[in-house]
């Protein structure tokens, strides 16, 4: 079967590519239509031709289309785990538990259509009454990454059709099963015709075509920081609005008083699970002298116990890498570790299973300094150094000697170092002995410097950029 690119309402063909399961890469997921630049120029005229419609929705109708996707999502979570786990690598029950998030934002956007709200103030001249509404934006562009392919399709659409917005999709071209079935959700839950339409295929087709439409009116982007600049770009040349999410190099800081098991397991599961493959993963592992030796010895033990297997399998702890591509560039990176002086402590190497597919052992890096690539650069692969420091000024001012800021976390007993980190540390989102990756549905995402531009994702936060702000003034 072909699934096909939903344009203006109607299941358009294209040319079939197919979707490789890297944990078994005999297995095709399933055929997906590349679209045209033909096609995605189709698609933005639909959603352009359904926007005053959609935009003037009553609110239950908005309501209900998002509540039944929910609904829908949350009953199939274990189906549509699967088919998640089978095209990106991530275990099944980190699938299923992404496949849930995107029920839950759905569930969250259809109250906050209910909740939509204004101001009404007095103004400063007699007899003038000013009423402050927030309008939808348009046209919204959403293009999205390949390592959450469920869940950042839904954080986007979700707000920017409750707030009256019409959208075009454009998922990762090396995932698009999960984006196709969150779409043909929405479209049997009862999208009207141009409301949501989806164009899989090439970012230098489908994505360029996006980019240089002045008919799309904003644009969320998540993906690498090279192609955030582009889209930042071409956004402005089209005076157009523009929202990136462009990734990290988190630190996670470990202190002398530190709870051992907290800061280890907290670490395991930032650097490593979802095969090191989040925006938000901590690969700079920062860690004062006083437990270093420590925290290395327990975290290589915490390692062994990890199981690196097919992500559908029961038992697995991390899946394969998402494919050879991604794979060659941690190999790479792996490499250069080595070259620069610092010393691979456990892991690093490709992995034989009984399916052909792409796995690695989880590569932990000691006697790093921040100045080496593979902690300046984003590996985005199950790769993490160790950085040995004097104490905690210092943990603090190599954490935030980064040109990323997304996400950072720390583990300590105490509550001064707590208090002034989460104060201090120069990122979006900041954890106390928790893992850097793992945030919730309803409140906002984001970060700072190179990692991210425009308003935050999530929550209610969402409406500042999926909305425009409207002032009217009334005569008595």
């Amino acid at each position: 079967m072909l699934h096909r690119n939903l344009i203006g309402g109607e299941w358009v063909a294209g040319e079939a590519s197919a979707n490789i399961n890297p944990s078994n890469t005999n297995q095709v997921v399933g055929e997906y239509a590349r679209a045209s630049a033909e096609d995605t120029a189709s698609a933005i005229a639909a959603a352009k031709a359904a926007l005053p419609a959609w935009s003037r929705s009553p609110i239950l109708e908005r309501h209900a289309l998002l509540r039944k996707t929910a609904d829908e999502i949350l009953a199939r979570k274990d189906e549509l785990g699967r088919l998640l786990a089978s095209e990106e690598g991530k275990s099944l029950p980190e699938a299923i538990g992404e496949v849930m998030r995107a029920g839950q934002i759905f569930d969250f956007f259809a109250g906050e259509v209910l909740r939509l709200s204004g101001e009404v103030l007095p103004s400063v001249r007699p007899n003038v009454g000013v009423e402050i509404t927030r309008e939808p934006v348009g046209v919204v562009g959403i293009i999205t990454p390949w390592n959450f392919p469920i869940a950042i399709p839904a954080w986007k659409m979700a707000p920017a059709l409750a707030y009256g917005n019409t959208v075009v999709l454009k998922p990762a071209d090396l995932v698009p099963g999960s984006a196709w079935a969150l779409v043909d959700i929405l479209h049997r839950a009862g999208a009207p015709v141009g409301v949501v339409n989806l164009v899989m295929g090439r970012g230098s087709v489908v994505g360029q075509t996006l980019l240089d439409s002045p008919d799309v009116h904003a644009l969320s982007f998540t993906g690498s920081a090279d192609t955030g600049r582009r889209v930042a770009l071409a956004s402005v040349a089209h005076k157009r609005k523009f929202q990136l999410e462009m990734g990290g190099k988190n630190p996670f800081v470990v202190l002398d008083d530190a709870d051992l098991s907290v800061a280890v397991e907290a670490a395991a599961n930032s650097s490593f699970f979802s095969t090191g493959q989040r925006c938000t993963a901590s690969s700079r592992l920062i860690v004062t002298e006083g437990i270093h030796d420590r925290f290395v010895a327990a975290l290589t033990e915490k390692l062994k116990g990890l199981v690196v297997d097919d992500a559908l399998k029961a038992g697995t702890h991390i899946g394969p890498v998402v494919d050879e591509s991604q794979l060659k560039q941690d190999m790479d990176y792996i490499g250069i570790g080595r070259d620069e002086g610092a010393r691979l402590a456990f892991g690093g190497a490709r992995l034989a299973r009984e399916t052909p597919g792409f796995y690695l052992s989880p590569a932990l890096f000691i006697e790093a300094t921040n100045d080496m690539r593979i902690v300046r650069e984003e590996i985005f692969g199950p790769v993490a150094a160790v950085i040995r420091v004097k104490d905690y000024d210092e943990a603090l001012a190599v954490a935030n000697d980064t040109s990323f800021g997304l996400s950072s976390g720390i583990a300590t007993t105490s509550l001064k170092h707590a208090t002034h980190f989460k104060r201090n540390s120069q990122a979006g989102m900041v954890m106390v002995n928790l893992p850097t990756a793992g945030v919730d549905f309803h409140v906002p995402f984001g970060g700072r410097k190179g990692s991210s531009y425009g308003p935050r994702e999530q929550g209610r936060y969402a409406a500042e950029f999926y909305t425009s702000v409207k002032t009217a003034y009334t005569l008595a």
